[in-house]
């Protein structure tokens, strides 16, 4: 298969909750998602099979580790330039303090991430 060219601007922009503007790009061994946070916006503790790394590029963004109520549970702030990673169903939360822009990418790529499940 030749190698694709995408142009994140070109990409369809898809809102699975309020304030959340993402686009993806799925590969067979990896997904990418440019992720736009309002501010405000939070999604409660989930997990999922895909190991995950956030790039933040610009923004802030709280996130919880760990499970809810566990005496493991701490929270992280991350502004742009910092890169967290989660390991395959390790439990997390997030709430963007203000506008933020993530890079996702997860391995390996489903159709449904955090942001998917119902609430």
């Amino acid at each position: 298969m030749p190698a694709d060219i995408h142009r994140w601007t070109e990409l369809p922009v898809d809102h699975p909750r309020p304030l959340i503007d993402r686009r993806r790009i799925i590969g067979d061994n990896m997904m990418v998602s440019e992720v736009f946070l309002h501010k405000g916006f939070r999604l409660e503790t989930h997990q999922h099979a895909n190991e995950q790394f956030g790039v933040v590029l610009s923004g802030r963004i709280r996130f919880g580790l760990g499970a809810e109520g566990s005496p493991e549970r701490r929270e992280a702030t991350l502004a742009g330039g910092q890169v967290i990673r989660f390991p395959a169903n390790f439990p997390h939360s997030a709430e963007a303090l203000e506008d933020t822009l993530i890079l996702d990418l997860f391995s390996p790529p489903s159709e449904g991430t955090g942001v998917d499940q119902k609430r």
